[in-house]
């Protein structure tokens, strides 16, 4: 009996398989499995949990707030120089072995912590660790096989990829909640740290690959290089630049309030019953971002889009910095910041390969992981010191509300969309 039927064959025996077609249903597998390994990664999980461990510690070890929001400035600036190389390794070994081997090593460090003595210097010490092994979950290595499943719905595609983080964020909090309440932050941590290892490794072993294989020309297909600037290139394009300012000022604003925001909330006055219902809705608002800004970018001209968009976290910022709001203006307010941290990374990865194309993307992709993860790294520490200096946050949302417009009007100098073609490789 033949090991195959001709009706499945569509190459010769011994040719190269040709590589799905492009916005094909087998893209949407991977997209489901980008959307898992994201939802399980370095940038989701911590962050959305940090507000939920920061009571606890601050209780058993008399840590300040800001100390405690000092651990996530800690991992942005191990970031900065972290993802630009995670990004290199996704570009010369491919995404899924850099993603299975990064998801094990960041669920053990993050159990670790379970282990904290009291030294916050040790405490430290292990998110630095954790960001370095966990780097190759971060969001380049799942946009980069994604944008080359895809064309048409690239943007939807990218989104709904990104939604792991909204997920994350509407999941694990209820989840840290009740396993902190039930069994103690210990535990938590324990529990929370194997989640990328039972979930997240084995759907990313099964289901993430990129188009046409990966390895040194191992198809026909694979024999082309992929279109687009060098990282060379790119650091002498004025739109790099403007990206750059762009987004420092973008990341500080939407990541800053996501950290404090029940301790926000607390300074309105709203009880812990009220604070846990009006921010119920962030995860969700996030997951939305992500698929109707998907969905935006597609159809209309990124710069554009994120004017729009970016509008809603500012006005929500504006909102919560007021003397006092009512609860419908406070779950609005949470709303429209949840809107623009969900569209935020599609954004990201979306003008990257339209502007600078696939050629480089993971390096290029993690340069800009540099400067969103110092804006995002400054961001909450600022706001806490806001709050143990002032008792409340109006001076630096006000700042944020600034920078989301400064941020959101100075991608409007991106100009046209270049053009990128794949050649054959030399």
């Amino acid at each position: 009996m033949p090991s195959a039927s001709p009706a499945f064959m569509d190459h010769a025996p011994g040719e190269p398989e040709a590589p799905a077609a492009r916005d094909s249903a087998a893209g949407w597998v991977v997209v489901f499995a980008a959307m898992i390994g994201l939802a399980m990664g370095l940038s989701p999980l911590p962050f959305y949990t940090a507000g939920m461990f920061a009571p606890q510690l601050q209780a058993e070890f008399g840590w300040t707030f800001a100390s405690l929001m000092g651990a996530i400035t800690v991992q942005s600036l191990v970031v900065m120089a972290t993802g630009p190389l995670a990004g290199f390794a996704v570009d010369r070994y491919g995404p899924r072995p850099v993603a299975m081997i990064s998801l094990v090593l960041f669920g053990l460090t993050f159990m670790s912590l379970s282990l904290s003595n009291g030294h916050l210097w040790l405490y430290y010490a292990q998110w630095v660790v954790m960001s370095v092994v966990g780097a190759g979950t971060l969001t380049a290595t799942w946009t980069y096989t994604v944008n080359g499943w895809f064309d048409r719905h690239r943007g939807l595609a990218i989104g709904v990829a990104s939604t792991g983080t909204g997920i994350t964020g509407f999941l694990v909090k209820p989840l840290a909640a009740w396993l902190i309440g039930d069994f103690g932050w210990r535990t938590a941590f324990v529990v929370i740290g194997a989640l990328p290892i039972v979930i997240g490794f084995p759907v990313v072993a099964m289901l993430f690959r990129e188009r046409g294989g990966r390895g040194a020309v191992s198809t026909a297909a694979a024999a082309v290089v992929e279109g687009g600037a060098t990282l060379r290139e790119a650091l002498r394009d004025r739109r790099f630049w403007i990206m750059t300012f762009a987004f420092l000022l973008v990341a500080f604003a939407l990541t800053a309030p996501t950290p404090n925001l029940e301790n926000i909330l607390k300074t309105q006055r709203f009880s812990l019953t009220e604070i846990g219902a009006i921010t119920a809705g962030f995860g969700l608002s996030v997951i939305a971002g992500r698929v109707i800004g998907g969905w935006l970018l597609d159809r209309f001209w990124a710069p554009g889009c994120a004017v729009v968009i970016l509008m809603m976290p500012a006005v929500g910022s504006y909102m919560l910095s007021q003397p006092q709001i009512d609860t419908a203006h406070a779950v609005l307010s949470v709303i429209a910041l949840g809107l623009g941290a969900g569209f935020e990374f599609d954004l990201l990865a979306y003008l990257i390969v339209l502007y600078f194309g696939r050629r480089n993307y993971g390096t290029i992709y993690g340069c800009f992981y540099t400067v969103i993860a110092l804006g995002g790294g400054l961001g909450p520490v600022v706001y806490g010191w806001a709050f143990d200096t002032m008792g409340r946050y109006d001076a630096a949302l006000m700042a944020g509300v600034f920078c989301l417009v400064a941020g959101g009007l100075s991608l409007l100098g991106m100009g046209r969309y270049p053009v990128w073609k794949e050649g054959p490789a030399a």
